[in-house]
C-alpha cells in the first residue's frame, strides 16, 4: 500500500519532542511523494511544518484508531511502534486506572503507587481456571497460566520478574505466590503455602531497604522454586538467593535506609526481651543514621517486627534462635559505633573501656582484649614467618566495616538456610513454578560493581527472552504453514561474551585480584589494552582513565573502576573471623563453622535445605592447596556460576515474563512520566517484543472472526458458505498487494498497518451508510413537523371561532341572569319583613305558654313525691315484720336440726368403733380412702364455687344498694330544688308587676335608645365585618396549621413505616445471616466429617494390615451409630470416657439411648415439680386469704389443712425418692465402662436393685399415708353428704380405665364382684349404704394385685441379675484365661509367643465351629420335623380332595371344561405401616437407597415413595414400642444417604433425588408427629397414623441438617456444571447477530464469540436449566424448595456474568449491553414458562442488568451522572465506576467516558454506604428454609413394587 494512501488529510501522526517524548498532530494536506515537509496541527491548536529527513525521509509514526487505543494486548495495535506503545499504556494507565496490560508474552505491570481493590481472593477465584486472553491483563492471570501449563504440559515453569527499582518486582512476586498457595492449597496437614507466604516478611526485613526510589526496594535477587506434587499441590519451596547488597549494611546514602530489620529493633528496644541488647533510637548508631531518614511515612517499625517474629514462628525458627539472630544485629549495630584514634599514620588504637565494643564483644560472647588488638593489628605470614603489623586508622575502620558486612552476610545465609529447611518437603517433589525476583537494568551517575553485575545478569536474561519471543514466532507461523523469513533481531551474545569470556572483563578482574600489588588503574589499563578498538561495544570514557564504557541492550553505561577489586576480593581479616569463632555464644561459630568450604549465597542445594548445625569434616591434610583455592573464588566468579545455574534451570523451564514499570520517580499515584517510561521499556525489552513482532505478521484473526467483523465490506453475491474462501476473495478485493498478508490454515496473517486500513475502509463504509440513515431519518423527521403543524393551524382556527362563539352565550346568559336576579331579590326584601313580624308573634306567644305549662308542672310534680314517699314507708313497714318472723322460724329449725345431729353423730361414733376393729385385721384401704378424699376436694370445690357465687351476689346487692342510695339522694336534692324554684316564681310574679309599672317610663325612652341602637348597630355590623374578616384569617391559618400538622403526621407516619419496614427488612437479614452462618458451620462440619472418613480410612488402609484367617467380629456391634442421633445437651456430657479406642466388643450398646431416656425423664419430672410447686403455692396463698372464714367452720378447714399438708409431703418425699434415683443413675453410666457396669458391686447393679426394693418403701410409705388418712376421716364426713353406689362405681370405672394390663382389670374385676356379693356381716352395721364395706374389699383386692406385680418383678429381676452374675462370671472366667495366656505367651520368645498365639487362635475358633456345628445339628432337626409335619398335612389336604371328588359324576367332570376361576381376596384394613425383621434391616437400606437407581424410581414410581416406605417402617417399630428398631433404621437410613451421596455426589439426578426424598421424610416426620401445628391439614385417617410412642423431634433437627447439606451438595453440582457455560451463553456467545463485530486481538487470544461447535451459547444454558427443572419436578421436590434452587442459579449466572464483565475490557461495550439485556430477558421468560417469576430468581439478576443499562445508557453531562447514580442502586461504587473505566467502544461512532465523568460519579457517590468489594460472591448461597409441606397420599393405598427387591417387608 502507497504512502500517499495512508498519509492523507486528517490522519494523524506521532512526531518527536523533547518534553513529552511523542506528541500526536493532525496532517492538514495530503503527503505527496517528494514533499520535503508536512503540514501539521498540534493538539494544543498550533500549526507546525515538520521537516523530513532528506537522507532517510521516513514518514513519521502513524497513530492507531482510537477504537484500538486502550486494547489489553500492544500487539494487537495496528501500528506497532514506541509512540503507539507508550500512548496505549499512558491511557490505559491514567484514563482506565488499569496497572497492567499485554505486550505479547510479557506482562507489563505499572507500579501505580496505591493499594488497588484487585488482589482480594475474590479476584483469584475469578481468574482461576480461565483462559490467559479471555481476562484482562493481571499478575494472576500469568500465574494461572503457568500453573495449566505445569499440569497440562508437565514441564515446569518460571516467572521472571524483572524491572529498575522501585517498580513494583516484589510485590508483583509476592502476589504471584500468593495465587499458587490460595489456589492449589497444600498437600499436608502443615499449610506449606501459610509457609512460603511467611517467608515474604522474613527476606524483607533482612534484604530490603529504603531508597531515593522506592521506600521497600530489595537490596538482593531472588529466586525460589515453589514445589509441587502429583496432584498440583504445594508441598514446599526452596530458595536461592543473589547477590546481596552488603555495602549497604556499613553506608547509606542521602535519604536512604540501611535495612529495615535495623530500624525494626530500635523501634522494638523498650521490650523486655530485648533489654539486654542494650539498642536505643536509630539515630544513635553510625550504621543507621547516615541516611538521615530513619522514619517510613506511614511505616510502623515496631508493628513490622511483630510481623517478621510471627513469620519467624510460623517457619520453626525458635525463641532462642531469634534472639541470637536479634543479638548478632545488634552487635553489627554496636560495631558500627566503634572509633579507632589515630598514634601515628601507621596505627591506632580503641580507647580504653570503650563501651560500643564492649556492648559488641558482651553480645558476640567474646573476649574483649582480644577482640581490640585485632581490630587494630593485622597478620602477615611469609614462608618463614609470622608479623603482627598495626593498621591505620583508615584501614582499621574499613576493617571493622568489612567485619560488619562478612557478618551479616553469614547471617543472611544462616536465615536463607533456615526459611528452606522449613519449605522442604519429605514427599517427593514432582514440579515446579519459579518465581525470579531480580534487579532491573540500572545506571546511575556513577555506576560501580554492583551495577555492573546487575547489568551483566540483564543481559543474560534479555538473551534468553529474545530466544524465546522468537522461538515462539517460529512455532506461531510453522504451526499455520506460513513461509516465513528469518528476523533480524538483537543478539546482544556480543555484549556477554565481553564481559565472561576468556579474557573478558570478569576474567581480567580476577586476574588483577590474585595479583599481590594489583590496583583498580592497573586493572583499567589491562581492560583497555584487551578491548578498546577491537571490541565495538568496549570504549573508553574521553576524559577519564579509570573508567570504561559498555553498550548495553539498553543503554550506554559508563563504570568507575574504582572499588572494584575490593569489592570482588571481598576480603576479611582471618584473625577476627577467629576471634568470633571462639565465641561463647553458640549461634556464632555456627555461622562460620564452615567457612573454607563456605556454600555461596547464591549457589543452591540439590535438596533444597541446609543442616541447621554443620559439624565440620576432618580436614585432609594432603590437599591445603585446594581448600586455599577455594576460599579465594572472588564474588564475580561466585556470582557467574550462579547465573550460570540459573539460566540452566530457566532454560529448562517454560518461561513467563513480567516487566515492572515505575511511572515516575517522585512515587506519586497514578501519575506518567513519559521519559522515565520509555526508558524503562526500552531497557526491559518490551519494545524489542514489538519491533520482532512488527518485522513479521503481527495482526492475526481467525476466518470466523474477520468474517464478523468485516461482514459490511462485503457484498451479498460475495459470501459464500465457505468462510475461509470468502474471507481470501475479499481480502483480494481489499488489499491489491499479497505480500501485506499471508492465508495460514485456521488464522489470517496481516503486516503492521493493514488492520488499520481495513478499519478505515469499514468505517467509511459504516458512516456512508450512517449518513444515509440520517438523510432518510431527517426527511421523514421534516415531513412529519410539516403535518403537525398543517393539523396545529387547523385546531388553532377551530378553538378561535368555538371561542367567540361561547362569548356571544355568555352575554346572553348574562343578560337573563340579570332579570331573574332583580325578581328574586325583590322578592326576598317584601319576604323578611314579613318573617320578621311572625317571628316577633310567636316570641310573645311562646313565653305566656310557657308560663302556664310550667305552673302545671310544678303542681303535678308535688303530687307524684308525696305517692312516692308513701309507697317506700309503707314497703319498709312490711319487709320489717317479715324479717321477725323469718328469725323465729331459723331459730327453730336450728334447735331442731342440733338434736338431730347430736344423734346423727351418736351412731356415727358406734359406727368408728367396729371400723377399728376391722382396721386392726385388715390393711390395704387406700384406693377407697382416696376416693373419699376425691370426693371431699370435689365438695370443696363446689363449696369453693359457692362461695364465690356468693361473694359475686354480695358484691351486686351492695352495688345495688348503694345506686338506690345515691337516687334517693338526687330525689332530694330535686325536692329541695323544686322548693327554691317555687320561691322564685313568686318572685318573678313580683317583679314581673314592678316591671309593668316600668314599661311605660321605658316606652318614654324608647325613641333615644332605637337612635342609640342604630349606631350601636352601625358599629356593631363594623365590628361584626372586621370578625369575620379577622375570622376568615383565623381560619386560613387554622386551615394551613392542620394542613401542615397532617403532612407532619402524614410525614411521620411514613417515616415511621419505613423505620417498620427498614426494622423488618433488617430482621429478615438478620435471621437470613444467622441461618446462613448456621449452614455454612453445617456446611464446614460436613466437610471436616468427610475429611475426618477419609482419614479414619486412610489409617485404616495403613494400620489395619490384613492378616491371614477370619477374623470374628461381635455381631451386636453396628457401625452406623450417626452422631446426629444425639441432641446437643447430650454432646456437652460427652467429656465422659465413653470414645475411647477401645476393640468394638468391649462397647456396651445402648449407653446414649438408656441417657437419652433418662434425660427426657429428667426434663419431665423438673416439669412436674414446678406444677406442683405452683399448685402448693397457690393452696398457701388461700390459705392466707380464708383465715377470717375458718372461725366459721374450723373441723371442715382443719381437715383441709391436714389433707394439704398431707398431700404436700407425699410430693416432697416423691420429689427427694426421684431425684436420688436420677442422681444415683447418673453417677452410675459417669462409672460405668465396659462389661463391668453389670457386675454385682457396679453402680448400674446397685441401683437396678434399690429399684426394686423401692417399690416395698413405696408400699409402706402408701400405708402410713392410709393411716393418717384414716384418723382424718371422722372429721371429713361432716363436709361430705352421703352419695349413693353408682357414684363410687362410676369411680372405680376411672380407675379401671386407668389400668392397662389386663390381668390388672380383671383381678380388680373379681375384687369388685366379691365387694357387691351378700356376705354374713351386715353392712349397715357399718353405715347406711354399706360404703366402708365395699372400699374395703376392694382395697383388700387391690393390695393382693400389687403384691402379686411385686413377686412378679422381684422374680423377674432376681432371674436377669442370675443371668447377668453368670455372664460376668463366664466373662471373668475368660479373661483370666486370657490373661494366664497372654503372661504364658510373654515368657515364650517371639518365634514361640507367635506359634502360641495362633494355637489360642485356632483353639478358640475350632470351639466357635463346635458350637456353630450344633446349632446347625438342631435346626437340621427342626427343619426335618417340619418337613414332616407338612408331608403329613399334604396327604390329609390330598385325601380331602379325592372325597370331594368322588362326590362328583365322571359326566359333569367330561361335559364341563375346567376354567380358572379368579377367586378375589378380601380387601384387608391397612394400617399404613411396614413390618420388617431386624436383621432385614440393612438388606432394606440396601436396596432402598445405596443400591436404588433414581432414574427409574423418577419416572415409573409415585414421587417421594422411598421416603413413604421408610416412613412406614418407622412407622411400624413406633406401634411396636421398639425405641431400638427406630433407632437404628433412622441412623441407618442418614448414614446409608451421605454414604449414596459421597459416592455419587457429583450426579445432580441423585443429589436432587435424595433431596427430594429427605424433605418428604422430614415432613412426614412432621406431619405424623401428633403435634397440633403439623396436623392441621389432615384426614382423620391421617390424624390416626400418627406416632403414638417415640417424639422424634431430634432427629427432625438431624434430617433437617442433612437436607442443608444436600440442597449445598446440589448447589455446587450445578453450579459445577453451569459454570464452563455462563461466560460463553451469556457474555461471548453472540445471540444477536452483527451487533457487535469482534475487535482486533493480539498474540493473548481471547475466546471466540461465533457460536463454534463445542461452544455453549444461551439455549445451551436454558436447556440446561430447563434439564434441572425437569428432574427437580420429577422427583417430586417442593415447588418451595424448586423456587430457592431456582435463585441460587440465577444469582450465580448473575455473579459470574457480572464479575467477568468487571475483568474483562473488551466485553465493556454499547452492543455488549445489548446482549446482556436480551439475553436477561430470555431468562425472564424462561422464568415466567415455568411459573417461577415469585421465585426471587429475577431480583438476582439485577446488579448485572443495572451494568448492562450502564453500558447503553449515556454519558456525558451532569444529568446523566444523576441518572446513574439514581438508577444503579444494586451495584456499588467500585463496580460503577470499573464499568465506565472500561467502557471501550467498538466502533468509531462510540466515545470513551471522560475522566471528568467518572469523578463527578464518584463525587456523587462518595457518601453511599457501600462494601468497597469489586466483585460478587460467587461462591454465596443463599441460606435454605424447608417450608412444611403435607401430603395428601393415604399411606395405606401405597403399593410397593416388586422392582424394589422389597418383598421381605409386609404391609400391615
Amino acid at each position: 500500500m502507497a504512502a500517499f494512501e495512508l498519509y492523507t488529510k486528517f490522519a494523524r501522526v506521532w512526531i518527536p519532542d523533547p518534553e513529552e517524548v511523542w506528541r500526536s498532530a493532525e496532517l492538514l494536506r495530503d503527503y505527496r511523494p517528494g514533499d520535503k515537509a508536512l503540514l501539521l496541527h498540534l493538539e494544543e491548536g498550533k500549526d507546525l511544518e515538520y521537516r523530513l529527513d532528506p537522507k532517510t525521509k521516513e514518514l513519521p509514526h502513524l497513530r492507531n484508531p482510537d477504537i484500538l487505543v486502550g486494547e489489553n494486548d500492544l500487539t494487537a495495535l495496528s501500528y506497532l511502534h514506541e509512540p503507539a506503545v507508550l500512548h496505549n499504556l499512558r491511557v490505559r494507565f491514567i484514563d482506565s486506572k488499569l496497572i497492567y496490560t499485554y505486550c505479547g508474552i510479557v506482562l507489563v505491570a505499572i507500579n501505580p503507587y496505591e493499594q488497588l481493590p484487585i488482589y482480594g481472593e475474590d479476584i483469584i477465584n475469578a481468574y482461576s481456571g480461565q483462559n490467559m486472553g479471555d481476562m484482562d491483563p493481571h499478575i494472576f492471570a500469568v500465574a494461572e497460566e503457568a500453573y495449566k501449563q505445569m499440569a497440562r504440559d508437565e514441564r515446569n515453569q518460571s516467572i521472571i520478574v524483572s524491572g529498575e527499582s522501585g517498580a513494583g518486582k516484589t510485590v508483583s512476586a509476592k502476589y504471584a505466590m500468593r495465587y499458587f498457595a490460595t489456589v492449589s492449597g497444600s498437600a499436608s496437614e502443615a499449610n506449606v503455602e501459610e509457609k512460603v507466604l511467611a517467608s515474604n516478611p522474613i527476606m524483607e526485613s533482612i534484604g530490603n531497604a529504603k531508597t531515593t526510589r522506592n521506600d521497600n526496594s530489595s537490596r538482593f535477587g531472588k529466586y525460589i522454586e515453589i514445589g509441587f506434587d502429583k496432584r498440583y499441590q504445594i508441598i514446599g519451596a526452596n530458595m536461592r538467593t543473589y547477590l546481596l547488597e552488603k555495602s549497604r549494611v556499613v553506608f547509606q546514602a542521602e535519604e536512604e535506609r540501611n535495612y529495615h530489620i535495623f530500624y525494626q529493633l530500635c523501634a522494638s528496644a523498650k521490650l523486655p526481651e530485648f533489654k539486654m541488647l542494650r539498642l536505643g533510637a536509630a539515630d544513635r548508631f553510625h550504621y543507621a543514621k547516615q541516611g538521615g531518614s530513619p522514619v517510613i511515612e506511614g511505616v510502623d517499625d515496631a508493628k513490622e517486627m511483630v510481623h517478621t517474629r510471627q513469620a519467624c514462628s510460623l517457619l520453626g525458627i525458635s525463641e532462642s534462635y531469634q534472639m541470637g539472630i536479634f543479638r548478632i544485629l545488634a552487635g553489627i549495630l554496636h560495631l558500627g559505633n566503634v572509633g579507632f584514634t589515630s598514634r601515628d599514620s601507621d596505627s591506632c588504637t580503641i580507647p580504653p573501656k570503650h563501651e560500643p565494643l564492649s556492648i559488641f564483644c558482651d553480645l558476640m560472647g567474646v573476649d574483649y582484649e582480644e577482640m581490640c588488638h585485632w581490630l587494630c593489628h593485622r597478620k602477615l605470614a611469609t614462608a618463614t614467618e609470622t608479623y603482627i603489623k598495626p593498621i591505620s586508622k583508615l584501614q582499621a575502620t574499613n576493617a571493622r566495616d568489612a567485619l560488619a558486612k562478612h557478618i551479616y552476610a553469614k547471617l543472611f545465609n544462616w536465615i536463607v538456610d533456615h526459611v528452606n529447611q522449613a519449605l522442604h518437603s519429605a514427599v517427593k517433589q514432582h514440579s515446579f513454578i519459579g518465581v525470579l525476583d531480580i534487579y532491573g537494568f540500572e545506571t546511575f551517575e556513577i555506576n560501580s560493581f554492583e551495577q555492573f553485575c546487575i547489568n551483566y545478569a540483564n543481559e543474560k536474561l534479555q538473551q534468553q527472552f529474545n530466544m524465546h519471543v522468537f522461538k515462539l514466532e517460529q512455532e506461531e507461523y510453522m504451526k499455520e504453514q506460513i513461509p516465513w523469513t528469518l528476523i533480524d533481531f538483537y543478539d546482544n551474545q556480543p555484549c556477554i561474551n565481553l564481559i565472561e569470556s576468556k579474557l573478558g572483563i570478569l576474567d581480567l578482574l580476577d586476574e588483577e585480584c590474585k595479583m599481590p600489588k594489583g590496583t583498580d588503574d592497573t586493572w583499567a589499563q589491562k581492560l583497555y589494552n584487551t578491548h578498546l578498538n577491537k571490541c565495538a561495544l568496549f570504549e573508553k570514557p574521553r576524559l577519564s582513565n579509570k573508567a570504561f564504557i559498555i553498550q548495553h541492550f539498553a543503554d550506554k553505561v559508563e563504570y568507575q573502576c574504582e572499588g572494584f577489586l575490593e569489592k570482588n576480593k571481598d576480603t576479611v581479616f582471618e584473625e577476627q573471623i577467629q576471634v568470633l569463632k571462639s565465641s561463647k555464644f553458640k549461634m556464632l561459630p555456627e555461622l562460620f563453622q564452615d567457612d573454607e568450604k563456605a556454600i555461596s549465597p547464591t549457589s543452591a542445594m540439590s535438596s533444597g535445605r541446609t543442616p541447621l548445625s554443620r559439624t565440620p569434616s576432618k580436614p585432609t591434610k594432603g590437599r591445603p592447596g585446594q581448600m586455599a583455592k577455594e576460599h579465594k573464588k572472588t564474588v564475580g566468579h561466585q556470582f557467574r556460576n550462579s547465573l550460570h545455574l540459573l539460566m540452566e534451570t530457566l532454560n529448562a523451564t517454560t518461561p513467563h515474563y513480567v516487566r515492572c514499570i515505575k511511572p515516575n520517580d517522585f512515587k506519586l499515584p497514578f501519575t506518567f512520566d513519559e521519559k522515565r517510561a520509555v526508558q524503562q521499556l526500552r531497557a526491559c525489552g518490551v519494545l524489542e517484543t514489538i519491533r520482532i513482532s512488527a518485522a513479521g505478521f503481527p495482526s492475526r484473526w481467525t476466518y470466523q472472526e474477520f468474517f464478523s467483523r468485516y461482514r459490511v465490506l462485503m457484498k451479498q453475491k460475495d459470501v459464500l458458505g465457505d468462510r475461509k474462501q470468502t474471507c481470501k476473495n475479499v481480502l483480494e478485493k481489499l488489499i491489491l498487494d499479497k505480500d501485506k498478508y499471508q492465508f495460514g490454515k485456521t488464522k489470517i496473517f496481516f503486516r503492521a498497518g493493514q488492520v488499520a486500513y481495513l478499519e478505515k475502509l469499514r468505517a467509511d463504509k459504516l458512516r456512508a451508510a450512517c449518513i444515509r440513515i440520517q438523510k432518510t431519518i431527517r426527511g421523514w423527521l421534516l415531513r412529519k413537523k410539516y403535518l403537525r403543524m398543517q393539523r396545529a393551524a387547523v385546531t388553532v382556527q377551530r378553538f378561535v371561532r368555538g371561542y367567540q362563539a361561547r362569548c356571544y352565550a355568555k352575554f346572553l346568559r348574562r343578560t337573563k341572569a340579570a332579570t331573574a336576579i332583580q325578581k328574586n331579590w325583590r322578592m326576598y326584601v317584601v319576604r323578611r319583613r314579613y318573617r320578621r313580624r311572625r317571628a316577633a308573634t310567636l316570641v310573645l306567644q311562646a313565653y305566656l305558654r310557657g308560663h302556664l305549662a310550667r305552673s302545671r308542672y310544678h303542681k303535678m310534680l308535688r303530687e307524684h313525691k308525696a305517692i312516692i314517699i308513701q309507697k317506700w314507708v309503707r314497703g319498709w313497714l312490711a319487709r320489717t315484720r317479715y324479717q321477725q318472723c323469718l328469725h323465729a322460724i331459723i331459730y327453730l329449725q336450728c334447735c331442731f336440726r342440733r338434736m338431730m345431729a347430736k344423734r346423727e353423730l351418736k351412731k356415727l361414733k358406734i359406727e368408728a368403733r367396729s371400723v377399728e376393729r376391722y382396721k386392726k385385721l385388715h390393711i390395704g384401704m387406700e384406693n377407697k380412702i382416696m376416693q373419699l378424699q376425691r370426693k371431699v376436694d370435689e365438695q370443696n370445690k363446689d363449696y369453693k364455687c359457692l362461695m364465690e357465687k356468693l361473694t359475686s351476689l354480695e358484691g351486686a346487692y351492695n352495688s345495688e344498694t348503694e345506686k338506690l342510695r345515691s337516687d334517693l339522694e338526687r330525689l332530694q336534692l330535686s325536692e329541695e330544688e323544686a322548693k327554691v324554684a317555687t320561691g322564685r316564681v313568686l318572685s318573678l310574679q313580683e317583679e314581673l308587676a314592678k316591671l309593668r309599672k316600668d314599661l311605660e317610663q321605658t316606652r318614654s325612652e324608647k325613641k333615644a335608645i332605637e337612635e342609640r341602637a342604630d349606631r350601636y348597630k352601625q358599629e356593631t355590623e363594623q365590628l361584626v365585618s372586621n370578625l369575620k374578616e379577622e375570622n376568615t384569617l383565623l381560619k386560613q391559618e387554622k386551615d394551613s396549621l392542620n394542613h401542615l400538622i397532617m403532612e407532619q403526621a402524614k410525614e411521620m407516619t411514613e417515616t415511621m413505616e419505613k423505620k417498620l419496614v427498614e426494622e423488618t427488612k433488617q430482621l429478615e437479614l438478620d435471621l437470613n445471616d444467622e441461618r446462613l452462618r448456621y449452614q455454612n458451620l453445617l456446611n464446614e462440619f460436613s466437610r471436616l466429617e468427610e475429611r475426618y472418613d477419609d482419614l479414619k480410612e486412610e489409617m485404616t488402609l495403613m494400620v489395619n494390615v490384613p492378616k491371614p484367617g477370619h477374623k470374628r467380629t461381635d455381631s451386636t456391634h453396628s457401625s452406623n451409630e450417626s452422631e446426629y442421633t444425639f441432641s446437643s445437651e447430650i454432646a456437652e456430657t460427652e467429656d465422659v470416657p465413653l470414645r475411647t479406642e477401645e476393640p468394638s466388643e468391649k462397647k456396651v450398646p445402648l449407653d446414649m439411648s438408656l441417657f437419652l431416656k433418662l434425660q427426657k425423664r429428667v426434663t419431665e419430672l423438673e416439669q412436674e415439680k414446678q406444677v406442683m410447686q405452683d399448685e402448693l403455692d397457690r393452696k398457701e396463698e388461700l390459705v392466707l386469704r380464708s383465715k377470717a372464714k375458718e372461725e366459721e367452720r374450723p373441723q371442715i378447714r382443719g381437715a383441709e389443712l391436714e389433707y394439704e399438708s398431707l398431700k404436700r409431703q407425699e410430693l416432697e418425699s416423691e420429689n427427694k425418692k426421684l431425684k436420688n434415683e436420677l442422681n444415683e443413675l447418673r453417677k452410675a453410666l459417669s462409672e460405668k465402662s465396659a462389661p463391668e457396669v453389670t457386675a454385682p458391686g457396679a453402680p448400674a447393679y446397685r441401683v437396678l436393685m434399690e429399684q426394686l426394693t423401692s417399690v416395698s418403701e413405696e408400699l409402706d410409705v402408701r400405708k402410713e399415708e392410709v393411716l393418717i388418712l384414716r384418723s382424718q376421716l371422722v372429721s371429713q364426713k361432716e363436709a361430705v353428704q352421703p352419695k349413693n353406689t353408682m357414684t363410687d362405681s362410676t369411680i372405680l370405672l376411672e380407675d379401671v380405665q386407668k389400668m392397662k394390663d389386663k390381668g390388672e382389670i380383671a383381678q380388680a374385676y373379681i375384687g369388685l364382684k366379691e365387694t357387691n356379693r351378700p356376705s354374713a356381716l351386715d353392712c349397715r352395721e357399718l353405715n347406711e349404704d354399706g360404703e366402708l364395706w365395699l372400699v374395703y374389699e376392694g382395697l383388700k383386692q387391690a393390695n393382693r394385685l400389687l403384691e402379686s406385680q411385686l413377686q412378679s418383678q422381684k422374680r423377674s429381676h432376681e432371674n436377669e441379675a442370675e443371668a447377668l452374675r453368670g455372664e460376668i462370671q463366664s466373662l471373668k472366667e475368660e479373661s483370666n484365661r486370657q490373661q494366664q495366656l497372654l503372661a504364658q505367651n510373654l515368657q515364650l520368645p517371639p518365634e514361640a509367643r507367635i506359634e502360641a498365639s495362633l494355637q489360642h487362635e485356632i483353639t478358640r475358633l475350632t470351639n466357635e465351629n463346635l458350637d456353630l456345628m450344633e446349632q446347625l445339628e438342631k435346626q437340621d432337626k427342626t427343619v426335618r420335623k417340619l418337613k414332616k409335619q407338612l408331608k403329613v398335612f399334604a396327604k390329609k389336604i390330598g385325601e380331602l380332595e379325592v372325597g370331594q371328588m368322588e362326590n362328583i359324576s365322571p359326566g359333569q367332570i367330561i361335559d364341563e371344561p375346567i376354567r380358572p376361576v379368579n377367586i378375589p381376596r378380601k380387601e384387608k384394613d391397612f394400617q399404613g405401616m411396614l413390618e420388617y425383621k431386624k436383621e432385614d434391616e440393612q438388606k432394606l437400606v440396601k436396596n432402598l437407597i445405596l443400591e436404588l437407581k433414581p432414574r427409574g424410581v423418577a419416572v415409573n414410581l409415585i414421587p417421594g415413595l422411598p421416603a413413604y416406605i421408610l416412613f412406614m417402617c418407622v412407622r411400624h417399630a413406633d406401634y411396636l414400642n421398639d425405641d431400638q428398631k427406630v433407632r437404628s433404621l433412622l441412623t441407618s437410613t442418614i448414614n446409608s444417604i451421605k454414604k449414596v451421596l459421597k459416592k455419587r455426589g457429583d450426579d445432580f439426578e441423585t443429589v436432587s433425588f435424595w433431596l427430594s426424598n429427605t424433605c418428604r421424610f422430614l415432613h412426614c416426620l412432621k406431619q405424623y408427629s401428633g403435634e397440633e401445628g403439623f396436623m392441621k391439614h389432615n384426614t382423620s385417617r391421617q390424624n390416626e397414623h400418627c406416632l403414638t410412642n417415640f417424639d422424634l423431634a431430634e432427629y427432625r433437627q438431624v434430617l433437617s441438617d442433612l437436607a442443608i447439606q444436600i440442597y449445598q451438595q446440589l448447589v455446587r453440582v450445578l453450579e459445577n456444571i453451569l459454570q464452563p457455560m455462563i461466560v460463553s451463553g451469556m457474555l461471548e456467545h453472540e445471540t444477536i447477530q452483527g451487533v457487535s463485530g469482534v475487535k482486533p486481538t493480539g498474540l493473548r487470544k481471547r475466546t471466540s464469540s461465533i457460536a463454534d461447535e463445542g461452544t455453549y451459547t444461551l439455549d445451551s444454558i436454558l436447556r440446561q436449566l430447563s434439564s434441572f427443572h425437569s428432574v427437580m419436578c420429577q422427583h417430586g421436590m417442593d415447588p418451595e424448595l424448586i423456587k430457592q434452587v431456582a435463585k441460587q442459579m440465577f444469582y450465580i449466572v448473575g455473579a459470574v456474568t457480572l464479575n467477568n464483565l468487571l475483568l474483562r475490557k473488551d466485553m465493556c461495550s454499547w452492543s455488549k449491553g445489548m446482549q446482556i439485556r436480551y439475553n436477561v430477558s430470555q431468562l425472564e421468560e424462561w422464568l415466567r414458562d415455568k411459573n417461577l417469576m415469585n421465585s426471587g430468581a429475577k431480583e438476582t439478576l439485577e446488579p448485572l442488568i443495572q451494568a448492562a443499562q450502564l453500558l447503553q445508557v449515556k454519558k456525558k453531562t451532569d444529568d446523566d451522572a444523576e441518572a446513574i447514580c439514581c438508577m444503579c442502586n444494586a451495584l456499588t461504587t467500585a463496580q460503577i465506576v470499573k464499568v465506565l473505566n472500561l467502557y471501550t467502544p467498538v466502533n468509531e461512532f462510540e466515545e470513551r467516558v471522560s475522566v471528568s465523568f467518572i469523578r463527578t460519579i464518584q463525587m456523587r457517590l462518595r457518601d453511599r454506604k457501600d462494601s468497597p468489594q469489586l466483585l460478587m460472591d460467587a461462591k454465596h448461597i443463599f441460606p435454605v428454609t424447608f417450608p412444611f409441606n403435607p401430603s395428601s397420599l393415604a399411606l395405606e393405598t401405597i403399593q410397593i413394587p416388586a422392582s424394589l427387591g422389597l418383598g421381605f417387608i409386609a404391609r400391615v
